[in-house]
């Protein structure tokens, strides 16, 4: 059934209500009415409770430039703007809207009280003060739409060079007739503006603030800029960096107006985004399928590459948008032309079915070169196709790539993109002043002028926590890391029974395994020999992954006595390997056997070290912990017993539609530790933010979700302790979805705690982690990036709200990006210095490596456990077949599938490590 509208969107009638059986008594309905109904109040974040003090002060300076507004007793005032053709349809084409909304301006200036319009570019207009009336309709008229989004009528004859011929065909496409309805919505008081920044933020405040951000939009739109959401893109190559594959990184800057503690501010920072590179088609694809030439190119994976871009065609210089390719080539598809003066005995015009390379050559008199054998470019409708000869086609400039880069190109987009901190600040400076905000007529009519400095603001260096090493040494990072030369982990683990497993990569074997027991002894690790090495059997080596590890354990099982207490897997190539996956998943949820991967290329002590820590990690040891994790003496923490939870979701690459998003949260176990952790893993509905499995009760005595299993294993770890408090960090969710945590999330978190004990109420701590804003710190007078551990929450933090934001990382390349925490929740009461302190600390116990990290450690392990548990299953990519978007169809939500369950021997380990 499809989802009750038609292709013009009109509703489709609905089915008739089912036949009500005989014997049903109707319910009177006021019945329920009358008993009180306990309505929840909803909870919303909690206000900064003061500011913290601990740290050594460092003068800093931020990319927040100062805004002040004159104008705040005006109003803007909404409009709803409704676009349509002569003959009633709708305009659906994306960007024609600016072009009418613009040329309405112009023609009709004192109709609209000589006002400027703030226009979205689809169905919102904002003026400041109100246009003459509340409802206005105008009829525009524009010449040449370019890019044919809406008429796909055309034969290919447009643009002849024959000049009486191209004004006869012109006429009736080109020029198109709109009615333009503009109708009142709301009325915007800029005051709202104002008492967002003494804390009082409202539907209007955000309001406000996104008509600021329109302006800015529409001031871009009008240089001709590529906008994407808060961020806009000029057309100038100076800013495109090549990443291979036809895709081409392009730098241009984010800006967004924000309410800090220091009034309002613009927020400005450099923003990449991926886009086709423009030029001719073949080029394009040549290099998108790293071909030879265009003979080579696989032109089923072109067409889906082409579809909806927009080209340029020669001679005639008209856009079009693509909407397919021809079925057979260029020299052999036919298409229908009418004769120039011809007429049948009926008085119609006389046709002749030509091929598109004749008539391009013979009868416009256009030199093809290499166009013959390959496909052309279709931009007409399914009914009636448009074709033009491929190399008369161009690719637009500024044209988004929105699928996933592969490996080499993200790593070229990072490498490339980056900036150290001097040349940044340039940047950003040069941008506000060659952006002229002063002059941009909106802004001036609110009264708004904005600085040109960035904002100087006071921050504070937190002291590295002390760290416990083997044999009770003590230990002090410096600069946000340190290392175990001539030291021993502080709980080593022992490995006994095990062996190596080699997939045909290339490596001597006897040499790493005996550097890997030395390092090993060093550190404290008693290794002893591997029981066997099993090399794979040449001939699989072309089987799918599936099959090789299947292979690789019938070998295992027939040699090995009994189960390994751990495999060391060797894989042919370094990233992204095909039998990562299915190796994982075979060892921990068919056999629940501990392994680590490695692509050895160059073996030092080094690189052997790091993966003993991580080997270490997943058999129970620690490598290091906090030394008041030891005495036990964190604040609040080890006061009573306490969980910490780190929650993500991580979704498929914008492209992929119906790919599950995977939910992961993993829970500190053994309190007084924070050091270790465990983690729950699953699926759920595609690009669903909200973790939908926290509680899924299933009957009086049964909850099958993630908290309960949690909290079992903390119970059971910690002595028989229910924890007293639990401390939630939840990762990648925007200021929009902060109530949904509060009011969604946390209730699931707190029904799986009742179902397990009515009597028992944990004390809440909620704590959001942001790292994709655009608000970064530089140290004043210094080129060198923030120290770790600056922690900062005055002045560009928000006016009512508890957050901060703490670099507690060593800035190596580029400019630190700070992590945003938002405090939404403290049931516990702690002070603010205890609470950064915390989450300072926390960022010190990552096991995988001998550094501070840029995010608190539960919330990296909760992305690690996700990334891992996709791999067991590779979701193959559907959405470029099935209908249904997003996972949900008519019928509502898709079942996703499941992850497979891990054995009991790991599924409390740090396998994710």
């Amino acid at each position: 059934m499809d989802s009750g509208e038609d292709g013009n969107g009109a509703q489709d009638a609905l089915p008739p209500p089912p036949p009500v059986p005989p014997n049903v008594v109707p319910i009177k309905a006021d019945s329920v009415a009358s008993e009180p109904v306990k309505k929840k109040v909803a909870r919303v974040p909690i206000a900064r409770r003061g500011f913290a003090s601990k740290g050594q002060k460092i003068a800093l300076t931020t990319n927040h430039f100062k805004v002040n507004v004159t104008g705040a007793d005006g109003h803007f005032f909404h409009y709803s703007v409704s676009l349509s053709y002569e003959d009633g349809r709708p305009v659906d084409g994306k960007g024609i809207g600016r072009k009418v909304i613009d040329r309405v301006h112009e023609t009709y200036d004192s109709e609209l009280g000589g006002k400027d319009f703030a226009y979205d570019g689809e169905k919102s207009l904002f003026t400041v003060g109100p246009l003459p009336r509340n409802k206005l309709e105008f009829t525009v008229v524009l010449e040449d739409v370019s890019s044919n989004r809406n008429n796909g009528n055309g034969s290919p004859d447009r643009g002849s060079p024959n000049e009486s011929d191209r004004k006869r065909m012109r006429r009736p496409y080109q020029s198109k007739t709109f009615k333009v309805e503009i109708s009142f919505a709301a009325k915007i008081p800029m005051q709202a503006i104002a008492n967002a920044l003494r804390g009082q933020e409202s539907e209007n405040s955000q309001e406000a603030l996104r008509v600021l951000d329109i302006i800015l939009r529409q001031h871009a739109s009008k240089q001709g800029c590529l906008l994407v959401r808060q961020s806009f893109f000029h057309n100038d190559p100076k800013n495109f960096i090549d990443l291979g594959g036809g895709v081409l990184g392009c730098r241009g800057f984010h800006s967004s107006f924000r309410t800090t503690q220091g009034g309002l501010s613009l927020n400005i920072d450099v923003s990449t985004t991926m886009i086709v590179q423009p030029g001719p088609v073949v080029d394009f694809l040549i290099a998108n399928q790293n071909a030879r030439d265009p003979f080579s190119l696989d032109w089923a994976k072109a067409k889906k590459m082409l579809k909806n871009l927009r080209v340029k065609t020669s001679p005639s210089n008209t856009e079009y948008k693509i909407t397919g390719l021809s079925e057979k080539p260029c020299k052999e598809q036919l298409f229908t032309l009418k004769q120039r003066n011809g007429k049948d005995e009926n008085g119609e015009a006389q046709t002749i079915e030509v091929t598109v390379f004749d008539y391009f050559v013979n009868h416009r008199r256009i030199e093809l070169r290499y166009s013959a054998d390959l496909p052309c470019i279709n931009v007409g409708k399914p009914k009636r196709p448009t074709y033009f000869p491929i190399e008369l086609c161009t690719l637009v400039s500024l044209q988004r790539y929105t699928k996933a880069l592969s490996t080499l190109q993200r790593a070229s987009l990072v490498e490339k993109s980056r900036q150290k901190p001097q040349e940044r600040i340039g940047v950003l400076t040069n941008a506000l002043r060659s952006n002229n905000y002063d002059a941009e007529p909106m802004l001036r009519s609110c009264g708004i002028s904005i600085s040109r400095d960035l904002t100087q603001i006071e921050g504070r260096v937190l002291a590295a926590p002390r760290l416990k090493v083997g044999n009770g040494e003590d230990f002090f990072p410096r600069n946000g890391r340190w290392n175990f030369n001539n030291k021993k982990l502080v709980e080593p683990t022992k490995i006994e029974r095990w062996a190596v497993v080699n997939f045909s990569a290339r490596c001597d074997i006897r040499n790493l395994v005996r550097e890997l027991i030395k390092c090993g002894g060093m550190k404290g690790i008693h290794i002893d020999p591997p029981f066997d090495v099993f090399e794979e059997n040449p001939q699989s080596r072309r089987a799918p992954p599936i099959v090789r590890v299947e292979k690789m354990f019938e070998e295992i099982q027939s040699k090995l006595p009994g189960a390994p207490q751990f495999l060391l897997c060797l894989l042919p190539e370094r990233k992204n390997s095909d039998l990562y996956g299915p190796w994982k998943r075979k060892n921990l949820s068919e056999y629940g056997i501990v392994t680590q991967c490695i692509a050895p290329t160059r073996v030092n002590d080094q690189y052997l070290t790091n993966v003993l820590l991580k080997i270490n990690a997943k058999l129970g040891g620690l490598n290091s912990m906090l030394a008041v994790e030891h005495s036990p003496s964190i604040p609040i923490v080890s006061k009573g017993p306490t969980i910490i939870l780190g929650m993500d979701v991580s979704h498929g690459s914008p492209g992929q539609s119906d790919v599950p998003s995977i939910a992961a949260v993993v829970s500190s176990r053994q309190w007084p530790l924070i050091s270790r952790y465990r983690a729950s893993v699953r699926t759920q509905s595609p690009k669903v933010e909200m973790i939908d499995s926290l509680y899924k009760r299933l009957s009086e005595t049964e909850d099958e979700g993630i908290i309960r299993e949690l909290l079992l294993d903390f119970y059971v770890s910690s002595g028989k302790r229910k924890p007293d408090q639990i401390i939630i960090f939840r990762d990648g969710v925007s200021e929009s979805q902060f109530n949904q945590v509060l009011n969604i999330e946390l209730d699931q978190i707190i029904e799986a705690c009742k179902f397990l004990d009515e009597k028992w109420s944990p004390k809440f701590v909620v704590i959001v982690a942001q790292k994709n804003h655009h608000t970064k710190f530089f140290q004043h007078g210094s080129p060198d990036n923030v120290p770790p551990g600056t922690v900062i929450d005055n002045k560009v933090c928000h006016p009512r709200n508890n957050d901060f934001y703490l670099c507690a990382h060593a800035g190596m390349i580029g400019t630190t990006r700070p992590t945003h925490y938002h405090v939404l929740l403290d049931e516990v009461g702690f002070s603010s210095d205890d609470l950064q302190e915390l989450v300072h600390s926390l960022s010190y116990v990552y096991q995988r490596s001998t550094t501070a990290i840029s995010v608190v450690a539960p919330i990296c392990y909760a992305h690690l456990a996700a990334t891992q548990m996709s791999q067991f299953m590779k979701f193959e990519d559907t959405s470029e077949t099935s209908s249904s978007q997003g996972g949900m169809t008519s019928a509502g939500p898709v079942p996703v599938p499941q992850l497979p369950k891990l054995q009991e021997s790991v599924c409390n380990s740090m396998f994710f490590c």
